[in-house]
């Protein structure tokens, strides 16, 4: 693969589009392109691979996801700290 430069033309995820189009990279950090420019509506951003950013919504849900599994883990952490509290230790000595 070539070495990347400035003014080069990729295909980046515009966010101010919304959409994949052509961009020529304005920056240049460790031989990949770091910024980058849109050439439909000239919006600099930095350059994401052609991944488009998660929605809200995908965002929203991910929370939610973590928080359920947050409260779950700690139902457990704390069921099993009362059914040891229940049980009795027993001491058996042997002579």
């Amino acid at each position: 693969m070539h070495e990347k430069r400035l003014g080069d033309v990729i295909d980046d995820f515009c966010v101010k589009c919304r959409r994949v189009t052509n961009h020529s990279i304005v920056s240049i950090l460790e031989q990949e392109a770091a910024k980058v420019r849109c050439r439909t509506c000239y919006h600099d951003h930095d350059y994401r691979h052609e991944q488009a950013p998660p929605s809200k919504k995908e965002l929203k849900k991910a929370e939610l996801e973590a928080q359920a599994l947050r409260d779950a883990e700690n139902a457990d952490a704390s069921a099993n700290g009362s059914a040891q509290a229940a049980a009795p230790e027993v001491d058996v000595e042997t002579n």
